[in-house]
């Protein structure tokens, strides 16, 4: 009887990587970030509207009312400006991202001092002071999205 052997190949091989990185890349996590700050913005704007807040601001005795407009452009321009350049900072030194989380988080915290400060009534500023936190947490879980998928 004549038995086959089957040569040892050697260990297995790894496969190479693909080149990709899993996740999401720094502009598909800006838009994700500006589009959920500005969609929960939009719906503290709606809610605080339904439950009779003015939605009006009064600074120098003129009154000046808070739009969709504007709660897209205050939730989406802050975030992509400070997102970006501490994704760019990250490409020179990577420790920008986790500063730029403090940083961001921080001033959009110390930013709810307007709204507190403001001359509106409660439901305003509570929704105001609310949006301004949004941002804040959006900073954060934006630049965390990118740090966790590099």
């Amino acid at each position: 009887m004549s038995s086959s052997v089957v040569p040892n190949p050697g260990p297995a091989v790894p496969a190479a990587p693909s080149g990709r990185r899993s996740g999401l890349t720094w502009w598909k996590v800006m838009v994700t970030g500006a589009l959920g700050a500005a969609v929960v913005n939009l719906i503290v704007l709606v809610v605080a509207k339904l439950a009779g807040a003015s939605l009006v601001v009064v600074d120098g005795g003129e009154g000046h009312p808070i739009t969709v407009g504007g709660v897209i452009g205050a939730s989406v321009v802050p975030l992509v400006a400070g997102t970006g350049a501490a994704l760019l900072m990250a490409l020179w030194k990577p420790v920008f991202l986790r500063i730029a989380q403090y940083v961001g988080g921080g001033l959009a915290l110390l930013s709810v001092a307007g709204p507190l400060s403001s001359d509106a009534d409660g439901g305003t500023v509570a929704a105001l002071a609310l949006m301004h936190i949004t941002l804040g947490v959006a900073v954060v879980t934006t630049l965390r999205l990118h740090h966790r998928h590099h």
